[in-house]
C-alpha cells in the first residue's frame, strides 16, 4: 500500500467475517518472525477483545487483547502494515486494547515483544 499525505484509518472490533483477512493480514509478519502464528481456533478466541484499523476499506493494522483474569491481560500480535508505520496507527490500536481492558476492569496490561520502545511509548 502506497502512502500519499495522512492516512484516514478507523479503530473497530473485529467481526467474525474478518478472520480470514486477518489471518492473511498478519501472515507476512509470521514468516518474517515479528508475530507467532495464530490458528483460526486462536484468532476465534481473540475475537471478543480484537481491533483492527482500516483504510481505504483494507485492513492496515490488527491487535488483540487477551484477557488472563480480573487482574492481567496482554496486548497480543500487534501488527502495523510497513507503509503506513509511524502514523500512530499502532498507538491507536494498542489504546483501545487498554480502553477494552479498563472497561472490564483489568487492572494491569502487558506486552511481550522485541518493540520495547514502542510499547514503553505508549506507557
Amino acid at each position: 500500500m502506497e502512502l500519499t499525505g495522512s492516512p484516514d484509518i478507523c479503530i473497530r472490533s473485529v467481526q467474525t467475517e474478518d478472520l480470514h483477512h486477518i489471518a492473511e493480514f498478519i501472515d507476512p509478519f509470521v514468516s518474517e518472525g515479528k508475530l507467532l502464528p495464530r490458528t483460526r481456533e486462536e484468532l476465534t478466541d481473540l475475537l471478543p477483545h480484537a481491533f483492527v484499523a482500516e483504510s481505504a476499506g483494507q485492513i492496515v493494522g490488527f491487535v488483540a487483547l487477551e484477557v488472563y483474569s480480573r487482574k492481567l491481560a496482554e496486548v497480543r500480535s500487534l501488527a502495523v502494515s510497513p507503509a503506513l508505520r509511524r502514523h500512530g496507527i499502532g498507538r491507536q490500536l494498542v489504546d483501545r486494547c487498554v480502553e477494552r481492558a479498563q472497561e472490564l476492569g483489568v487492572l494491569e496490561v502487558m506486552a511481550i515483544t522485541s518493540s520495547e520502545d514502542f510499547f514503553r511509548s505508549c506507557g
